[in-house]
C-alpha cells in the first residue's frame, strides 16, 4: 500500500549560476573553486565546433509536467541501483549493506531477496548498479555491478539460486576499483547488449589507457563478451566517472558524467567516442578531437548520477545539487534548456528510472556519508509524468 503523498513547492525552479567548488564526486570535495556559467545546452557537435562552449538550442514547446512525488518506501540505507521486473515490482540495491531489496509496484515495505556477500564496500564503492535481463521471463537473470576484494566487476544471478546458497556468476572482472570514481551504472540497450559506465578511480590516466576498463563506457553480450564485430568491451573512452546511462526511442545512448572543478556533463555517446577527460572538462570538443557534451552544469548544481528518459525529456538525479534535472529533448538528438525540479525537497538524489508504466522512480542518497538524512531516509519516490508511456526497464 502506498504511503501518503508529500507536498511539493509550486514552482519549477531554474538553476542559478554560482561558484563551483572542489571536484565533483558523489559530494563535496575540498579544492579551489572557479566561476562557471549557468547550465547550458547544445545541439550535437560538429568536427569544427568551437571549444569556447556549447551553443543554445531552442527548447521543445511542451512544458514540464507538474510533479507531485509519492513516497513508496522509506528507511533504506544508501540505495544505489534500481531496476524493474516485468510485473512492475522494482529491485533496489543498497551500496553498503550489499542487499538487494524487492519493492512492490504500488510501494510498501521492501523485502530482502538477496545479499551479495562478495561485495566489499569502500568509499563510493559497494553494491552499485542493477539491470534486469530483457528476457527475464525466460532466463530470470539479474545483473549487478559491485566492488569486490580486488576489483569492480559485473555479475549475474537468479534470485532463486542466491536464495539456495549459490554464488553469482562473474561475467566481467578487472574493472579498476578505488575509494572514488567507481562508475557503476548498468543498462540494456535496444540492441540487446549490456552497457556499463566505469570510472577512473581518481587516476585520470586510466580514461585513455587501452589496457584498462576504467574511465570507459563498456558494451558486452549478456555473457560478458565483446559484441559481434567488436574487438573489445570498450564502447567509448575518455570518461571521468559515468554513473548514468539511458537510451531514447531512437536508440541513442545518453550518459551523465561527473566533472572535477568546474563542469558536470550530459553526453550523447556513440561507439568510438572520446569524452576528452582529462584534457577537456565541460563545454568544448578540443577542436574536433573529442565528443562535446550536450548539457553542462557547474559542479555545485549537479553531480549527476542516474539518468532516465520519460516522454520528451531526460531526467538526471543530482547528488550534490540535491535536485532532479529535466532536460527537454527535441527528438533529433538535441536538447533544450535544463530545468531544476524538487530542489531542496528530498536532499541528494542517486537514481532515477522509468517504470514499466511510464512513471519515474527516484532513490534518495542521504545516508551515504555525505548527506544530511532525516528520519525517513533513504526513500524511494514515484512521479507520474503526463504523456509518458511505458518502456523497457532501465537500471
Amino acid at each position: 500500500m502506498a504511503l501518503p503523498r508529500l507536498p511539493l513547492t509550486a514552482a519549477l525552479v531554474l538553476a542559478l549560476a554560482a561558484t563551483a567548488c572542489g571536484g565533483s564526486t558523489d559530494g563535496p570535495v575540498a579544492g579551489a573553486g572557479s566561476s562557471a556559467p549557468a547550465p547550458t545546452s547544445a545541439a550535437p557537435s560538429t568536427p569544427d565546433a568551437s571549444s569556447a562552449g556549447p551553443s543554445s538550442a531552442p527548447a521543445p514547446s511542451s512544458p514540464a509536467p507538474s510533479f507531485e512525488p509519492q513516497v513508496l518506501a522509506s528507511g533504506l540505507e544508501a540505495p544505489w541501483g534500481l531496476a524493474f521486473l516485468p510485473g512492475g515490482d522494482a529491485l533496489v540495491s543498497e551500496r553498503d549493506t550489499a542487499r538487494v531489496l524487492r519493492l512492490p509496484a504500488e510501494g510498501g515495505t521492501p523485502t530482502e531477496v538477496a545479499r551479495l556477500t562478495q561485495t566489499r564496500p569502500l568509499g563510493e564503492g559497494g553494491l552499485l548498479g542493477l539491470a534486469v535481463s530483457p528476457s527475464y521471463a525466460k532466463d530470470q537473470l539479474v545483473y549487478a555491478y559491485l566492488t569486490a576484494e580486488d576489483d569492480n566487476r559485473i555479475v549475474r544471478f537468479r534470485l532463486a539460486d542466491l536464495q539456495a546458497g549459490e554464488q553469482p556468476e562473474p561475467i566481467v572482472t578487472g574493472i579498476p576499483k578505488g575509494g572514488i570514481h567507481n562508475g557503476g551504472r548498468l543498462a540494456f540497450g535496444p540492441d540487446g547488449a549490456l552497457y556499463a559506465g566505469t570510472g577512473d578511480t581518481g587516476s585520470s590516466g586510466l580514461a585513455h589507457d587501452p589496457d584498462s576498463l576504467g574511465g570507459k563506457v563498456l558494451r558486452m553480450t549478456p555473457q560478458g563478451r565483446p559484441v559481434a564485430g567488436a574487438s573489445s568491451l570498450v564502447f567509448s573512452d575518455g570518461h571521468r566517472n559515468v554513473q548514468g546511462l539511458a537510451f531514447d526511442e531512437a536508440g541513442r545512448l545518453w550518459a551523465s558524467e561527473f566533472g572535477q572543478n568546474r563542469y558536470d556533463e550530459i553526453n550523447q555517446v556513440d561507439e568510438g567516442d572520446d569524452g576528452g577527460w582529462p584534457e577537456v572538462e565541460g563545454p568544448g570538443d578540443g577542436g574536433g578531437r573529442f565528443a562535446a557534451p550536450l548539457v553542462s552544469w557547474e559542479t555545485a548544481e549537479a553531480s549527476p548520477s542516474g539518468v532516465a528518459i520519460a516522454g520528451d525529456a531526460l531526467y538526471a538525479a543530482a547528488l550534490r545539487g540535491e535536485r532532479l534535472w529535466r532536460v527537454p529533448l527535441d527528438g533529433q538528438g538535441g536538447t533544450g534548456e535544463p530545468e531544476a525540479l524538487l530542489e531542496g525537497e528530498f536532499g541528494r538524489l542517486r537514481a532515477v528510472a522509468t517504470a514499466p508504466d511510464g512513471a519515474l522512480w527516484l532513490l534518495t542518497s542521504n545516508r551515504d556519508g555525505r548527506g544530511d538524512p532525516v528520519e525517513a531516509d533513504d526513500r524511494v519516490l514515484r512521479i507520474s509524468v503526463p504523456g509518458a508511456s511505458g518502456s523497457a526497464p532501465q537500471a
